[in-house]
C-alpha cells in the first residue's frame, strides 16, 4: 500500500506507530509537507523538533527494510507557508496523495472530510495516549517546581511561600533525555484533557499540563535546551487567611479596584485563587484574564487567555461577558494597566496581580500610564503578600489639602492620600510638584521627644510673659510645627496686624505656628474650606450654592461673601482681601467657613 502522511500525524508519531504494524508499504512524503516541518524548527518551535526527530525515525526504518520512501510533490511557496493555517499546506498534501492514487494517512478531522470530498482514499489515526513520562517523576508532594537544563544536575525548589529551598537532584540529565522530555511534553499538550500549548514561538514553549505549567527555552533565546516546570501545592480558602472582618467585608461588597501585590513567589497567586473562589460563592460572576492561564479555580470561573495574543481584545470580549469581577493574573506592561484601567471605569470589578516589593509600588505602576486623578477610581484597595500571608492593606482617597509638610511657598493642590487600612492612618501623599508627580512618604506620628518638650515650655513660658496670662496651651504637633492656644481676647495680640506678630515669633522659634482659641475650637461649627488658585484667583468650595458665608482665620473674621451657582467664592489675588488670604494660605493657616445664620 502507498501511504501519504500529513504532519498531523509526523508531529506526534502516530504515523510512526501505524506503518511499523504494517507489512511492506511505500511512503511519498509530500515535499509541502517537508517544508512546514522544516519552517517550525527553524522557528525554534519544539513541534517541528518533534516531527524532524519522527521523520528520522521514518527513514531509519527504510534503511532496516521495513518500509520505502520517496519524496514527491513540490515545494511551496513562502506565501503558501505563512497561509498553511488557511489549509494551503493541506491541500498541496491531498494532491500528493490524489496524483499518486495514495492513501493519505491524517490525524486532523478537517483534513480527513475534505478528502473524503475531494474522492480521495483517506485513513485516519485517533491520537496516541503515551503514558505520562518523566517530568512528573521530579515532583513529590513537597516540591513547587522542577528546572532542567541540559548536561547539568536537575534542580527542585521546595516548600510553602517565605520557606523555600532548593535542591540538586544526584544525577545528570543529558541533551538528549532533555529534548525527549520536552518532546514528551508538547504531544501531551496537544492530546491530553486539561492540556493545552499556551504559546509555541520562535525559541519557547509555553505548555500548560493539567495544573503544571511547563516552559521550554532552546537555541537560539536561550543558550541550551532548558524545561522549568511549575505546579502549585497548596489551594486554599478565603478563610484560611484569619482577615480582618472588616478587610473582609470591604473585598466582598465595597472595593472594586483591587491589587494584589508581592514578590515573586510570596503566594500571590494562591491568595488570588481564594478571593476569586470568595467572590464567585457570593453569587458573583467572575472571570480570568491570564497569559498564561494557570490559576487552579473552580468550573464556574471561566479562564481567558489573550485572544489573537491581545489581552486588549479579551478586554473587549469581557466588556460584552458583562462580569460582575475580572480576575487579571500578571500585570506586566502598560497595555496590561490600560485594559485594568478601562474595565474598572465601565464598572467591572477589578483584581489585578502585580510584582512589587512595597505595597505603595503597586500603586505607582500606574502612574504615568493614566491620569493622576483617576487612580482612586481604578485602584480603591491593595493588598500586599509576604510569605503566603497577608501583610499591609493599603486604601486610596481624593482630597484637596496642602500636602504633608510643605511649607509657606507651597499651595493647596489635589492630593492622593495613601493611607493604612488597619489603622486609617495617611503613609503617602501623592501629588503634582512643577511638573513632576510626587510619591511622599508622611512622616509617623513619634512619641514626644525632650526636646519637643523643652521646646513646649519654653514657648508656654514666652506666651504667658507676653500676654500676662497662663491661659495658654502649648503643643508640638509635628515636626517643625506647633499649635499655641490662648483666650479669644488675646488672639489679636498673638497674631498681629495681617499676621505680623506669628510672623516674627514663627522666625524666632524656627517652627511654624498655628493660633487658636483655647477650648472653643469645637464649637463654633465652622467647616474647612476647599482650595484653589488658578490664573491668580483664589476659589474657596463651600459646598452649598447661594448662600452667605462668613470666613474666619484663626477663628477671627476676614470675609463675608455669596456663594454662586456652584458653591464657590472666588478672591482675586490682586485684591487686599485676596492678598490677605494668599498669604494665609502660605503660611498654612486653615481658612474656615459658616454660613449667616448657621453659628
Amino acid at each position: 500500500m502507498d501511504y501519504v502522511p500529513d504532519t498531523s500525524v509526523i508531529i506526534d508519531g502516530r504515523f510512526t506507530s501505524f506503518v511499523e504494524s504494517q507489512d511492506e508499504c511505500r511512503v511519498i512524503l509530500a515535499e509541502a509537507m517537508i517544508s512546514e516541518v522544516e519552517h517550525q524548527a527553524n522557528e525554534g518551535r519544539s513541534i517541528g523538533f518533534a516531527a524532524l526527530d519522527e521523520l528520522k525515525k521514518l527513514r531509519q526504518l527504510e534503511r532496516d527494510g521495513r518500509i520505502f520512501i520517496e519524496v514527491s510533490g513540490r515545494r511551496p511557496q513562502e506565501w503558501q507557508i505563512k497561509r498553511g493555517k488557511a489549509g494551503e499546506i493541506d491541500e498541496i498534501i491531498r494532491s500528493v496523495a490524489l496524483e499518486n492514487d495514495a492513501i493519505l494517512v491524517t490525524g486532523d478531522r478537517i483534513q480527513k472530510d475534505i478528502a473524503v470530498i475531494k474522492g480521495i482514499k483517506v485513513e485516519y489515526l485517533e491520537p496516541l495516549m503515551k503514558e505520562p513520562k518523566n517530568i512528573e517523576e521530579f515532583f513529590d508532594e513537597l516540591t513547587t517546581s522542577v528546572h532542567l537544563k541540559a548536561d547539568l544536575k536537575p534542580v527542585v525548589k521546595k516548600g510553602h511561600p517565605g520557606n523555600v529551598h532548593y535542591e540538586k537532584l544526584n544525577y545528570i540529565v543529558n541533551r538528549g533525555e532533555v529534548q525527549d522530555i520536552a518532546t514528551h511534553i508538547v504531544l501531551r499538550g496537544r492530546n491530553e484533557d486539561d492540556s493545552f500549548i499556551e504559546m509555541d514561538a520562535h525559541g519557547a514553549t509555553v505548555v500548560q499540563l493539567k495544573n503544571i505549567r511547563i516552559v521550554i527555552t532552546r537555541p537560539p533565546f536561550s543558550d541550551d535546551i532548558e524545561i522549568t516546570a511549575v505546579r502549585p501545592i497548596a489551594k486554599l480558602a478565603i478563610e484560611e487567611y484569619k482577615l480582618k472582618p472588616e478587610l473582609l467585608a470591604r473585598l466582598g461588597d465595597q472595593a472594586s479596584g483591587i491589587l494584589v501585590a508581592g514578590a515573586p513567589g510570596a503566594g500571590k497567586s494562591t491568595f488570588v485563587q481564594a478571593l476569586a473562589e470568595y467572590l464567585s460563592a457570593k453569587g458573583n460572576i467572575v472571570k480570568t484574564m491570564e497569559k498564561p492561564r494557570d490559576l487552579q479555580v473552580s468550573k464556574e470561573i471561566t479562564q481567558y487567555t489573550g485572544l489573537e495574543g491581545s489581552m486588549e481584545r479579551t478586554g473587549d470580549i469581557l466588556l460584552l461577558v458583562r462580569e460582575d469581577y475580572t480576575i487579571f493574573d500578571e500585570m506586566r506592561v502598560t497595555p496590561d494597566f490600560m485594559v485594568y484601567s478601562d474595565l474598572r471605569l465601565a464598572g467591572v470589578g477589578m483584581v489585578g496581580v502585580v510584582h512589587a516589593t512595597r505595597p505603595v509600588d503597586a500603586i505607582q505602576r500606574f502612574i504615568g500610564r493614566i491620569e493622576l486623578g483617576l487612580i482612586p477610581q481604578i485602584v480603591d484597595t491593595v493588598i500586599f503578600i509576604e510569605k503566603g500571608f497577608v501583610g499591609k492593606v493599603l486604601t486610596t482617597t481624593y482630597s484637596v489639602k496642602v500636602p504633608s509638610g510643605m511649607r509657606e511657598e507651597d499651595l493647596a493642590r489635589p492630593v492622593i492620600e495613601v493611607k493604612d487600612f488597619g489603622t486609617g492612618v495617611t503613609v503617602y501623599e501623592i501629588y503634582t510638584f512643577g511638573e513632576q508627580i510626587v510619591v511622599v512618604p508622611v512622616a509617623k506620628e513619634q512619641k514626644k521627644s525632650s526636646l519637643h518638650k523643652l521646646a513646649e515650655d519654653r514657648i508656654q513660658q514666652d506666651m504667658s510673659k507676653m500676654l500676662g496670662t497662663k491661659k495658654v496651651a502649648v503643643k508640638m504637633v509635628g515636626e517643625g510645627r506647633v499649635q499655641i492656644q490662648v483666650a479669644e481676647e488675646n488672639l489679636p495680640r498673638v497674631i498681629g496686624k495681617k499676621g505680623a506678630v506669628v510672623n516674627e515669633l514663627e522666625k524666632k522659634y524656627g517652627l511654624h505656628i498655628d493660633v487658636e482659641p483655647l477650648g472653643e475650637r469645637e464649637e463654633t461649627g465652622r467647616k474647612k474650606a476647599e482650595i484653589e488658585i488658578k490664573n491668580r484667583i483664589i476659589y474657596l468650595s463651600v459646598g452649598e450654592a447661594n448662600r452667605d458665608v462668613k470666613f474666619y482665620v484663626d477663628n477671627i473674621l476676614i470675609l463675608q461673601a455669596k456663594s454662586s451657582s456652584k458653591g464657590i467664592v472666588r478672591i482675586k489675588v490682586a485684591s487686599d482681601t485676596g492678598a490677605a488670604i494668599y498669604n494665609y494660605i502660605k503660611m498654612g493657616k486653615n481658612i474656615e467657613y459658616s454660613f449667616t445664620g448657621e453659628e
